[in-house]
């Protein structure tokens, strides 16, 4: 079973709908993996950073169940690999 991954824009409208952030990047790293045998399926190869006052006082681990959260539906099958660098303003600066 092949499925299509979801763009960089797709990711990042579902991140924005849940988390309020001062900032989200998405960036699609599928070009790097190509040939990887977990992208053979169509999974996509994403790394996000959010910058969110959200974040505050939440460990790593609370952070990215928070990022996870709005995209389980997509992992494993459009998205393979998810890398995430989730991170307070005053952390960001």
């Amino acid at each position: 079973m092949s499925f299509l991954a979801p763009s960089a824009e797709e990711i990042e409208q579902r991140l924005k709908a849940a988390l309020p952030a001062d900032r989200i990047h998405v960036r699609d790293d599928s070009a790097q993996h190509h040939g990887h045998s977990g992208a053979k399926a169509g999974g996509g190869h994403f790394h996000v950073t959010i910058i969110s006052t959200f974040f505050e006082g939440k460990n790593r681990l609370a952070r990215h169940r928070l990022v996870y959260d709005p995209l389980g539906d997509w992992i494993p099958a459009r998205i393979h690999a998810l890398s995430i660098d989730a991170r307070t303003p005053s952390e960001s600066s």
